[in-house]
């Protein structure tokens, strides 16, 4: 069954737990203790802004933890509501938590949501942990900074505040999970998309060493800046404002201000593809930054010289994972040949990428070309090559492939990005994924989705999915569908054209 919308009771007092910090009272919901919007850092605002996370102060009496914290400030281009952030103090660096059973030593699940780096809040209803927790886990989601206060390049500023939030989330799930329930020796990350990436990134960022067992990448984009790339995006933006692109500056705009100059970069940035090169296609403002310190090499590196192997990894993609961005972008049954050739141009790896494309797909047309390039360089192949990375460093991998096809839309999207996400939380009703599956979800959905949630969730409590492991040359995978079966990788044709690439961190390609 698809999980209900939950509220809180008000009839009965809520579960109440002991933190560092102090004590919180939850709520109890569908047969699960929540605790909803607990601190995990001060608000990165005032003195510690563009700062690295400060733990929490500690609190007197019982602090309410009923309602989720306010979104970090985020992007409007990709469909976020714009909010006032300014108003709430600054407090984004906020968790959730589900628990069947406070007293229990239960295996832990941190989710990290994805959205390009740019938008993100774990207070969506697709995210709501409470089957996840049903099934025997400690479900955690959290928000972390975004877009320019979370990954903009600036002097004076520590590289990757974003990925050090999710470092301090970490420290605290450490420091207060038994409190909840949880084994912190226990500790699986996973996230899909942008998410994906930030759980690959944090298997090479040192400080986070430690702080989890087990890590799950759903679709890893495979974009991580040079610092000379990142500070140069992160100048067009602070130049948007007539600023320099440094934390003293920047700090006089209002955070609810920051949003709409990476926005501004965004929406024009094929101005600077002679500089930027294929981030403009997309586009993309903000990745990870490999600066040599936060995260010193990119994951494919650090995992492929054994930075995983004390870290199971469960990786994947879905089949079809452009196909969504097609249709947002206005394109499906759109895609003209000049559009295609401009991506096969841009994406493929090699010199001569475009026409090894072409010639591995010769009876694909413009669109089919277009998507499965801009799939394969933004999610599939990083994906995959994270899996061949984790293997040849010595550390265990288990990979799928989502193919089972979405029945929203007619069908049309396939199995597209997103996709698994209602699928692996059960939210099939909720949320604007649950879009992909239809108003009524059928058997099959809620059998695969039920499916799903069993993989993970075994992954999480003793790192086997319930198939074989990937490895070099078999290549075994599960395709996730109506019918799961275990097999070869399918995709050989696009895993040939990159066996070679390596996802290394984007430079700047032109001065």
């Amino acid at each position: 069954m698809s999980a209900p919308q939950s509220t809180p009771s008000p009839a009965a007092p809520g579960p109440e737990v002991r933190t560092a910090a102090g004590v919180l009272r939850g709520s109890r919901e569908a047969g699960v203790a929540v605790f909803r919007g607990v601190p995990y850092a001060e608000p990165p605002v005032g003195a510690l802004r563009f700062a690295a996370p400060r733990p929490v102060r500690p609190w007197e009496g019982v602090r309410p933890a009923l309602s989720y914290g306010p979104p970090p400030p985020q992007s409007g281009l990709l469909g976020a509501a714009p909010q006032g952030p300014d108003a709430t103090g600054g407090d984004w660096l906020t968790l959730n938590v589900w628990t069947p059973d406070p007293a229990a030593a239960l295996p832990v699940l941190v989710w990290i949501p994805g959205g390009g780096y740019v938008i993100g809040h774990a207070g969506r209803p697709e995210y709501d942990g409470a089957l996840l927790a049903g099934a025997g886990t400690v479900v955690v989601t959290l928000n972390y900074r975004l877009g320019v206060e979370g990954f903009a390049h600036l002097d004076g500023a520590p590289a990757n505040r974003g990925l050090l939030d999710q470092v301090a989330a970490l420290e605290w799930v450490r420091d207060n999970v038994r409190a909840f329930g949880g084994d912190p020796d226990r500790v699986t990350l996973f996230g899909q998309s942008a998410g994906a990436g930030s759980v690959a990134a944090l298997t090479a960022v040192p400080r986070a060493a430690g702080l989890f067992r087990r890590a799950v990448a759903q679709s890893v984009p495979g974009t991580f800046f040079t610092p000379g790339l990142a500070a140069d995006v992160a100048a067009a933006c602070a130049a948007e404002l007539g600023l320099r692109p440094t934390a003293a500056d920047l700090s006089r705009v209002p955070p609810s201000g920051l949003p709409a100059a990476g926005d501004a970069v965004a929406a024009k940035m094929a101005q600077w593809e002679d500089r930027w090169g294929p981030v403009t296609h997309r586009p993309i403002p903000f990745a990870p930054v490999v600066d040599g310190d936060v995260l010193p090499a990119t994951p494919w590196q650090a995992l492929a010289d054994g930075a995983g192997r004390d870290v199971d990894l469960l990786v994947g993609h879905t089949r079809d994972e452009h196909r969504l961005f097609t249709l947002i972008d206005g394109l499906l049954g759109q895609v003209t040949e000049e559009r295609a050739e401009t991506a096969l141009r841009l994406l493929a790896p090699g010199p001569d990428g475009a026409r090894r494309y072409r010639a591995s797909f010769p009876t694909a047309g413009p669109e089919e070309l277009y998507e499965l390039v801009n799939a394969d360089w933004l999610f599939r192949m990083p994906s995959l090559h994270l899996a061949r990375a984790q293997a040849a460093g010595g550390g265990r991998v288990h990979a799928y492939e989502l193919t089972w096809t979405a029945p929203g839309m007619g069908g049309a999207l396939g199995a597209c990005h997103g996709l698994d996400v209602p699928l692996v939380f059960g939210n099939l009703h909720s949320g604007e994924p649950a879009l992909l599956i239809g108003p009524d979800p059928s058997p099959e959905a809620e059998a695969l989705s039920a499916r799903m949630r069993a993989a993970w969730t075994a992954f999480a409590a003793h790192g086997d999915p319930g198939w074989p492991a990937y490895d070099e040359p078999r290549r075994r995978v599960m395709l996730l569908d109506a019918d799961p079966e275990v097999a070869a990788y399918p995709e050989e044709a696009s895993r040939l054209l990159w066996q070679d690439h390596a996802f290394a961190a984007l430079p700047l390609v032109g001065g």
